[in-house]
């Protein structure tokens, strides 16, 4: 009977790993697929802000120098990549500002 209880334990176990590493390949798959789908749309839109900024800069070269309209052009790039690093760092712990280090405690560490 022993032999049995053993037996049929080993062959449940074997087939919910089995089953579960089924489900698990699947769920990679999907979600590999779902990466590479979000790196397309990101490159996309690199791209396509780039054209956005070429149109832009040949827009303004119509009215002024093309050295003036490609440094109008970089200048508002600029802010909007400090604007966007901005709003995805993460706030600051009440007391200290972005850039400001918590003061290190006096003397050796405790245990030393």
């Amino acid at each position: 009977m022993e032999r049995l209880d053993q037996r049929l334990t080993e062959e449940v176990t074997g087939a919910v790993r089995d089953a579960v590493r089924e489900e698990m390949r699947g769920v990679v798959e999907r979600r590999r697929r779902t990466a590479a789908l979000y790196a397309g749309s990101a490159t996309s839109a690199l791209y396509a802000g780039a054209a956005g900024a070429v149109a832009l800069g040949l827009a303004l070269a119509l009215a002024m120098p093309g050295w003036a309209a490609a440094l109008i052009v970089a200048a508002v790039l600029g802010v909007a990549a400090f604007l966007l690093r901005r709003a995805a760092k993460p706030s600051a712990p009440s007391g200290l500002s972005g850039s400001e280090v918590p003061p290190m405690p006096a003397g050796p560490p405790p245990g030393v």
